[in-house]
């Protein structure tokens, strides 16, 4: 990436941004999740893996729409919980992590039980759910006993939450500043070394970031009537870099692409017959294949990228969080945007290659 003349510099200002931070929520936002569905969806139509999927979904329920519920579990904001969702949360108390690792975005590779990993991370659940479709439902394979549409579930939703480079590639932050790697868990004492808790505690200038969106990116298309308003962030003087990066960067992507809606999106991608490597091995290894590439993706997305001095934000809940305000080139919205669709793009055809590899 070039090194821009002038930098985004984050305000002192930093109220408001505390609602965004309650982790690492919903990576890609809604359209995002439902473009790499449906570009999945079309590229195994008239396949053995595409009745297999339908099979699972509800009558008239389709793999787009299903893309987001693994979020949709996690509260209302989607509308009521089903019995269905109330089943499986009730089931899976920790079911919020399984959609993100934090391995430090410096290193190459995810390894099992290294720093930032976990039992019930991306990458393990990701390989959960990935053996339950293949027919295996034995207690070392699936320890979280789920059904084989919860797998689909989790698998359409977790493919596109592990090519968002934040969900897998993690900051971590000395006492004097700057990014750090730590080697094992414990130095991560919020004393000497800080997380930024995937991006969150990050935090960008966002009247400066919207200024220069307004230079670099095309406005937006019309939305059509009969699609749901896209999820935005509520307005305030910063944006949580985890924030940007899944839901601004969707939205430049389908900008630049000239498209408004997932589906329009999605055929615009296949129409443009990307170049999309193989994973190779058996499926229950892709996972940590892609968690390789986001890592290496990560290193882009944080790479001019320079943390200010700490500060203290009070959430809503009444608990104290360390931020830092977040620089980053002026002309970051252009490689950021090109990056989201390569990743969106690859989601839909790693997606698709799975349920192929499932169900041939």
């Amino acid at each position: 990436m070039k090194r821009a003349s002038r930098r985004l510099v984050v305000a002192a200002a930093l109220a408001g941004a505390c609602a965004s931070m309650a982790g690492n929520a919903l990576a890609w936002g809604s359209d995002g999740h439902r473009a790499v569905a449906a570009m999945a969806a079309q590229l195994i139509a008239d396949s053995a893996a595409g009745r297999h999927v339908a099979d699972l979904l509800l009558p008239g329920e389709t793999l787009e729409q299903a893309a987001n519920w693994a979020d949709c579990v996690k509260g209302t904001f989607c509308g009521p919980q089903t019995a269905e969702m109330q089943a499986y949360t009730a089931a899976n108390p920790h079911h919020s992590q399984y959609h993100y690792t934090d391995v430090p975005f410096q290193l190459a590779h995810y390894r099992d039980h290294a720093v930032g990993t976990a039992d019930d991370d991306l990458v393990q659940t990701l390989k959960q759910a990935i053996a339950v479709l293949q027919g295996r439902d034995d207690d070392a394979s699936n320890p979280h006993h789920f059904s084989q549409r919860q797998a689909l579930l989790l698998v359409v939703h977790l493919v596109g939450d592990i090519h968002q480079p934040l969900h897998v590639g993690a900051a971590y932050v000395g006492r004097d500043g700057g990014f750090v790697v730590p080697q094992h868990h414990g130095q991560v004492d919020a004393v000497n070394m800080f997380d930024a808790r995937g991006g969150n505690s990050l935090l960008l200038d966002d009247a400066r970031m919207g200024a220069a969106s307004a230079r670099l990116i095309p406005p937006p298309l019309p939305r059509p009537a009969d699609e749901p308003p896209a999820w935005t962030p509520p307005k305030s003087p910063t944006q949580p870099f985890h924030t940007y990066w899944d839901t601004t960067v969707v939205d430049y992507a389908f900008r630049r692409s000239g498209t408004r809606t997932p589906r329009q999106f999605a055929q615009a991608m296949i129409a443009a017959q990307p170049a999309v490597a193989a994973n190779t091995g058996a499926p229950v290894s892709w996972p940590y294949q892609w968690a390789d590439d986001g890592l290496a993706v990560a290193k882009l997305a944080y790479g001019e990228a320079t943390p200010g001095a700490i500060a203290h934000q009070t959430g809503r809940n009444g608990e104290v969080y360390d931020v830092w305000g977040l620089t980053v080139p002026d002309d970051y919205p252009l490689p950021s945007s090109a990056i989201a669709r390569s990743q969106l793009t690859k989601a839909g055809y790693h997606l698709a290659a799975l349920l192929r590899a499932i169900w041939p």
